[in-house]
C-alpha cells in the first residue's frame, strides 16, 4: 500500500496522546453494545444495515489491514478468514461477503469478536509505542479513529431500526426525558452574497472529500434560524403533503408510492408517537423531525415556500459558530427542540442540502487503497451536514460532508429551510 503523502492534513492531537485518544474511542464502540444481547448483535433488519458484531469486526478489520499489517514487522492476522467476512467495500484489497447477507455470519460469534479486537488493540498499542511521532502513522490512526466513530452512529442506526421490527418495541437503553422548551419562533437569516471560501482550512484532521479549500460564488440567500419541528412537518401531512404530486420530485413521488410513505420514519399511524432508541415515546412536536429522506425534505420545504440550502450556503453560515449542540456525548440520543438562540447548526439531525455529492475542483483521493474510502461514492447520493443526536463530538467540524442516497430514511436527518434574497 502506498504511503500516505504528507500534503494531507495531519491529526491536530499531539503525538503522545494518539494511542489514549485510541483507545477512548475503541472503549466507546465497545459500550455503546452493553445492554445489548448476542441475539441483538447478530441480526440485520435490512440491506442497509448490518449487524453490531459486524461494526465491531469491521471497525477492526481496518486498523489491522491499514495499520498492523502494512506497518507492525512479522504482526499475523487474528484470523486470515476475516478478511473476507469483514471487509466492505474495499475491492482493491480482495473480495468480501454479501452486504445483504451479513445477518447470516453466526459465526463468528460475539465472544470471538471482542478477542478479535482484543488482539487488535494490543498490537495497536505496541505499533503506537515503537513508532511514535511517525506523521504518516498518526494520520493512519487519525482516519481509523474517525472511520470508527462513523461506525458508532451506524451502529446506533441500525440497532434503532433493527428494534423498531420487533413488536415488543424494546429500548436500546432507558434514555433521560426530553427537556422542556418554548417554541423557537421561526425566522430567517439573511446572507449576502459574494465568493466565499468552503472545504477544510488544513488545520486538524479531515476527510479527502473535504478538500481541496475552493472558492465558490454565493448568491444572496436567507437561511433559517433552526431545523424543522415534528409539529410543521405534521402540518404537511394533515394538509395532503403525501398526496400532492406537484410538490414531489419525480424519482420521489415514484418511491414514495412505491414504499405506500405517508409519514416519517418510525411516526406511529396516528402520528402522536415515534419509535426511539428508549422505546415508543410521544411526538415532541417542538422537536426537529428526524429520519427523512432527501426526497421527504425537498417536498417539504417545496410545501412551505422554501428550498433545501446547498452545501455551501450551509458552510458559510456555520463556519464561525462553535461545534456544539445535542451530540452523542450530550447522552439524549434523540433530537431535541431547539432552546432559546440555539441555531442547532451541529447535532440533532443531520440536514439534507440542495447539493449533489461530487468532487470540490482539484479534488484528490487518498492514494492506494484508502481512495476507495470516499470517492468512488461520488456519484447519485446528497450531501448533509452538521452531525446529530449519534454523531460524536470530536467528529464534526463545519467542512464535513456525509452523504446519502436521497431514498434513505434511518438515518437521523431532518431539514433546515432556505429562501431566495
Amino acid at each position: 500500500m502506498n504511503t500516505v503523502p504528507r500534503s494531507e492534513p495531519l491529526s491536530a492531537l499531539d503525538h503522545k496522546s494518539i494511542a489514549h485518544r485510541y483507545q477512548q474511542v475503541r472503549n466507546l464502540t465497545v459500550g455503546l453494545c452493553r445492554t445489548l444481547t448476542p441475539e441483538d448483535m447478530t441480526v440485520q433488519s435490512m440491506p442497509d444495515a448490518s449487524p453490531a458484531k459486524w461494526h465491531l469486526a469491521h471497525s477492526s478489520w481496518f486498523f489491522e489491514n491499514f495499520l498492523l499489517a502494512p506497518h507492525l514487522k512479522g504482526y499475523r492476522p487474528f484470523d486470515p478468514q476475516f478478511s473476507y467476512l469483514f471487509n466492505s467495500y474495499y475491492f482493491t484489497l480482495g473480495s468480501m461477503h454479501p452486504r445483504p447477507e451479513r445477518g447470516l455470519l453466526t459465526r463468528p460469534g460475539v465472544d470471538e469478536i471482542s478477542r478479535y479486537r482484543e488482539h487488535v488493540d494490543e498490537h495497536m498499542h505496541t505499533l503506537l509505542e515503537a513508532r511514535n511521532g511517525e506523521p504518516d502513522l498518526t494520520f493512519l490512526t487519525t482516519l481509523g479513529i474517525n472511520h470508527e466513530q462513523q461506525h458508532q452512529e451506524l451502529l446506533l442506526m441500525d440497532i434503532k431500526h433493527l428494534f423498531s421490527r420487533n413488536p415488543l418495541k424494546p429500548a436500546w437503553r432507558e434514555l433521560p426525558a426530553p427537556e422542556p422548551a418554548a417554541t423557537t419562533l421561526l425566522k430567517f437569516i439573511s446572507r449576502p452574497e459574494g465568493l466565499l471560501a468552503i472545504g477544510h482550512a488544513g488545520s486538524g484532521f479531515a476527510f479527502d472529500n473535504e478538500t481541496p479549500r475552493h472558492r465558490v460564488f454565493i448568491q444572496a440567500h436567507s437561511l433559517a434560524n433552526r431545523l424543522t419541528t415534528n409539529g410543521e412537518y405534521r402540518e404537511f401531512i394533515r394538509t395532503g403533503g403525501y398526496a400532492t404530486p406537484e410538490l414531489w420530485l419525480s424519482d420521489g413521488w415514484a418511491t414514495a408510492q412505491r414504499e405506500d410513505w405517508n409519514r416519517p420514519l418510525y411516526w406511529n399511524e396516528d402520528m402522536t408517537k415515534e419509535f426511539t432508541l428508549a422505546g415508543e415515546r410521544e411526538l415532541d412536536l417542538d422537536a426537529p423531525v428526524c429520519h427523512l429522506s432527501y426526497y421527504e425534505a425537498d417536498a417539504f420545504a417545496r410545501w412551505a415556500g422554501a428550498r433545501l440550502p446547498t452545501e455551501a450556503e450551509w458552510e458559510s453560515l456555520a463556519a464561525d459558530q462553535p461545534e456544539e449542540g445535542n451530540l452523542l456525548e450530550s447522552g439524549r440520543f434523540h433530537p431535541q427542540a431547539a432552546a432559546a438562540g440555539a441555531n442547532q447548526l451541529f447535532g440533532d439531525v443531520w440536514e439534507w442540502t440542495a447539493s449533489s455529492y461530487a468532487p470540490y475542483p482539484g479534488f484528490k483521493p487518498l492514494a492506494g487503497s484508502l481512495g476507495e474510502y470516499n470517492g468512488k461514492f461520488m456519484i447519485n447520493q446528497m450531501v448533509l451536514r452538521g452531525g446529530c443526536c449519534i454523531t460524536p463530538r470530536k467528529h464534526v467540524r463545519a467542512s464535513y460532508r456525509n452523504f446519502f442516497y436521497p431514498q434513505q430514511r434511518w438515518l437521523f436527518a431532518g431539514l433546515r429551510l432556505a429562501r431566495a434574497a
